[in-house]
């Protein structure tokens, strides 16, 4: 695995091979959303992608993206891994890396995605609230975490 690195040219064929990893990740593990949920969210990754702040990632030696994570006020809102290296200790080494030289301290989860869950509350963080609806009105139950 190479080093966490920052994502700074936000190009167009970055941005398509991020939102690549974001739905092959979002298709194995939000297993709640329906296809066209899914088609509905692309723009608002796309938008999310290039304005925040801190867009980190972990790059296979072959120069591709395995995983990345997006921080914004030291909130994590985004983490997505590659399905096929999953397992690898990619997204523990990017929440790490955030944790650490980011201070991230929050992360929203979907209720209906316990492996994130458990993922996050593995590595420190604690429910203490919850909201029935997430950020765009959907019905999709968020649980709200820290440190």
């Amino acid at each position: 695995m190479n080093p966490i690195q920052e994502i700074t040219d936000r190009n167009q064929t970055v941005s398509q091979e991020l939102l690549g990893i974001w739905e092959s990740a979002v298709r194995a593990t939000h297993l709640f959303l329906t296809p066209q949920d899914i088609e509905e969210l692309r723009p608002l990754v796309l938008q999310g992608i290039a304005a925040i702040p801190h867009l980190l990632a972990v790059t296979h030696p072959d120069r591709h993206l395995l995983g990345f994570i997006g921080i914004q006020e030291q909130k994590i809102e985004m983490l997505f891994v590659d399905p096929a290296a999953r397992g690898q200790g990619i997204g523990k080494a990017l929440v790490t890396y955030a944790i650490h030289a980011l201070h991230v301290h929050a992360v929203d989860v979907n209720e209906d995605n316990p492996q994130a869950a458990g993922f996050y509350e593995h590595l420190g963080f604690r429910v203490y609230d919850r909201s029935d609806h997430d950020e765009q009105g959907k019905p999709w139950p968020i649980l709200h975490m820290r440190l």
